[in-house]
């Protein structure tokens, strides 16, 4: 299968889920509709604009408009089925949870087929990943998922590394891609269920 193909079908993937939890946000928050399309397509977005942007490439949702029809219909799944979704526990995590490792896997592979060494291609996978959530929550006024003391970023690098592993034992593409997805996406559940967290840096004064 074409690798472009397979990187396009991630991102889109990840463009759904990640703008029903930047939506999800703003409804929250009682936006209007207008308010939560900007929060949604900002969380869809904006990690992957900054990664081609550092890979002096245009930006990925600028070559169709798929990615903005994407957006509109995660708008419109909010707006009509919110009300079933939200007694579902832990729905809204598990969209963004998602999202976080699809567009992980999409940022590796992107900097891998424009030539990055490994260890770019992590962080690049990190930026792609958590980038668009730093904005939702700038936009919302929220503390920056990635400062709080859950496993978020961290989860991405870890995704980055078994990713690694698998092409380095020649471990096909699509296989890669769904071993990755699946530890970046455990990670993150049982950090959050077992509340598993980074050493704080400094001490409290007393």
């Amino acid at each position: 299968m074409n690798e472009d193909f397979i990187i396009s079908i991630i991102e889109m993937l990840g463009t759904f889920a990640f703008a029903i939890s930047g939506i999800r946000h703003a409804a929250a928050k009682h936006f209007d509709w207008f308010g939560g399309y900007v929060c949604g397509i900002a969380v869809a977005i904006g990690g992957g604009t900054i990664r081609d942007v550092m890979l002096t490439t245009t930006p990925f949702w600028m070559t169709t408009p798929a990615y903005i029809i994407c957006t509109a219909l995660a708008l419109l799944t909010v707006a009509f089925f919110g009300r079933w979704m939200e007694p579902l526990k832990n729905a809204w995590f598990v969209f963004d949870t998602f999202g976080l490792a699809l567009f992980t896997i999409a940022g590796i592979q992107k900097s891998l087929l424009f030539g990055q060494p490994f260890w770019v291609a992590i962080i690049m996978g990190c930026i792609t990943g958590s980038a668009g959530g730093v904005i939702r929550d700038v936009l919302l006024n929220n503390e920056p998922v990635i400062f709080q003391r859950e496993i978020y970023a961290m989860a991405c690098v870890m995704g980055g590394i078994v990713y690694w592993c698998c092409l380095e034992v020649q471990i096909p593409a699509e296989l890669t891609a769904i071993l990755t997805f699946l530890v970046v996406c455990i990670i993150r559940f049982l950090a959050v269920r077992y509340h598993v967290s980074l050493p704080i840096l400094g001490r409290d004064e007393k």
